[in-house]
């Protein structure tokens, strides 16, 4: 098996994808830049030219409304966003046309349109460029909303979004660009909602999203040393959830934690202990913990920055809590995302 980047496996996909479907498009601020939006549409618009990679202005709300004209009409656009904040700007047409089509216009088919956004530190960024709306998008039906971690995932549900009938909202952080892993050559899907077990284990839960699902293996084995078992869930998808491989998890564990990089509070963190409340009505030995950004904004700085997104060491101190154990010694994990310098916002 090869060993690609996640950037490289999003790229391969890509380039897969148009080659096999000559309906597919690529629009984006910078689309065609030659840092390729963190090397994932370079290789598209050096094989496709700008005919099917197209630069657009500053006008989220109108690319998304053009997406979706062009998405009715037989195209299969992708529309990509360097930041997932921007995506706010195109609520409207994602959430009242693409999401709600095939509700409202049944058999004329839903809106193939694929939208990927880009979260995640790099200090300097502040308080309107730090933020992770894959709980917003989440919420409404007809959107299929997915966050994958690993290469393998990125490029797996990637085909799966580019070859699906419905909107498909793929958020990636730009921490795992760098990151490496086994991806095959076959453009094959990964299917949505379906997770994954990334660490087996027998003591604890802990359900993570995106990046969190590193800083969680990062505590689990830091945690392994102590004795303790960790096992840690990759749902890959929000929408739809995997709620049998939470609960099946929790059922054996009977302890959970909820990692993620968005609040706490009406999110993705919310969902899954309902789902666990819900499903596993007295099966907790110990209540919920979640692990998440505190209930402000991003700041600015790089220490209140460092301080404001969890970690691995978060996630350890919210298993020991469970265990009704202290720290005794147990120094801090490694982070699975190093701080940055700044080096500006692509």
């Amino acid at each position: 098996m090869r060993t690609l980047t996640y950037s490289q496996a999003i790229s391969e996909a890509t380039v897969q994808c148009m080659t096999d479907d000559p309906r597919i498009i690529v629009l984006g601020e910078g689309v065609d830049d030659h840092k390729g939006i963190f090397g994932t549409t370079a290789q598209a618009y050096a094989s496709f030219g700008a005919q099917r990679v197209i630069d657009v202005p500053n006008s989220e709300n109108a690319c998304a409304g053009v997406a979706i004209g062009a998405a009715t009409n037989g195209l299969r656009p992708m529309v990509v966003h360097t930041r997932a904040d921007f995506l706010f700007l195109a609520m409207d047409a994602m959430v009242n046309l693409a999401a709600k089509w095939r509700y409202m216009y049944g058999d004329h088919g839903g809106v193939p349109v694929v939208t990927r956004g880009v979260v995640g530190r790099g200090w300097g960024q502040g308080a309107t460029h730090s933020q992770s709306p894959h709980a917003t998008f989440a919420h409404y039906p007809g959107m299929v909303v997915a966050a994958p971690a690993s290469p393998a995932d990125a490029k797996g549900l990637l085909v799966q979004a580019l070859r699906s009938g419905d909107p498909t909202v793929l958020i990636e952080n730009r921490g795992l660009y760098p990151r490496e892993g086994e991806v095959g050559l076959e453009p094959l899907p990964v299917p949505f909602g379906v997770g994954r077990i990334v660490r087996p284990g027998n003591d604890i839960t802990v359900v993570a999203v995106s990046l969190m699902v590193y800083e969680a293996e990062s505590a689990a084995r830091h945690l392994a040393e102590q004795g303790i078992s960790v096992e840690v869930v990759d749902v890959r998808c929000l929408r739809p959830l995997d709620d049998a491989i939470i609960c099946e998890s929790v059922a054996r564990t009977g302890r959970l934690v909820v990692a993620d990089t968005s609040w706490a509070r009406y999110g993705f963190a919310a969902e899954v202990a309902a789902v666990v409340a819900e499903n596993l009505p007295g099966a907790l030995r110990e209540p919920v913990r979640r692990v998440t950004p505190p209930d402000c904004p991003a700041p600015v700085s790089w220490p209140l920055e460092e301080a404001w997104n969890p970690g691995a060491d978060a996630i350890v101190r919210a298993c020991l809590e469970l265990l009704g154990l202290g720290r005794n010694g147990i120094g801090p994990p490694e982070s699975a995302q190093p701080a940055l310098g700044f080096d500006g916002p692509y």
